[in-house]
């Protein structure tokens, strides 16, 4: 069972993922595309485990702190966790559209 002290910070690893396309999110609903949202939170995700390795380096070198390395890599696992939950809802969605009768 995950304790409250996992949730919390996947809650805000959430929200900091959601913050940077949330000015998408009110441009989809004024004519921007899906995938522009799409492509903003995969860049997001991207940005999350890039920031994980250089922290990792960092450490390995001796120049960073082991909080800050443990934080960089436990923000890059809830980014890709939500981003693999996120796909495994369209798909269903998407298998769903697919079998309804026209």
């Amino acid at each position: 069972m995950a304790s409250p002290t996992f949730a919390a910070g996947a809650y805000a690893a959430t929200q900091r993922l959601a913050t940077p396309t949330a000015g998408k999110a009110v441009a989809g609903a004024q004519g921007g595309s899906f995938a522009d949202a799409l492509t903003n939170v995969l860049q997001t995700v991207a940005d999350a485990g890039k920031q994980a390795d250089q922290q990792a380096a960092k450490a390995a070198a001796g120049k960073a702190d082991m909080v800050d390395v443990v934080t960089a890599v436990a923000e890059s696992e809830t980014a890709l966790e939500t981003l693999v939950a996120v796909r495994d809802r369209v798909i269903s969605a998407y298998e769903e559209i697919m079998r309804m009768q026209i």
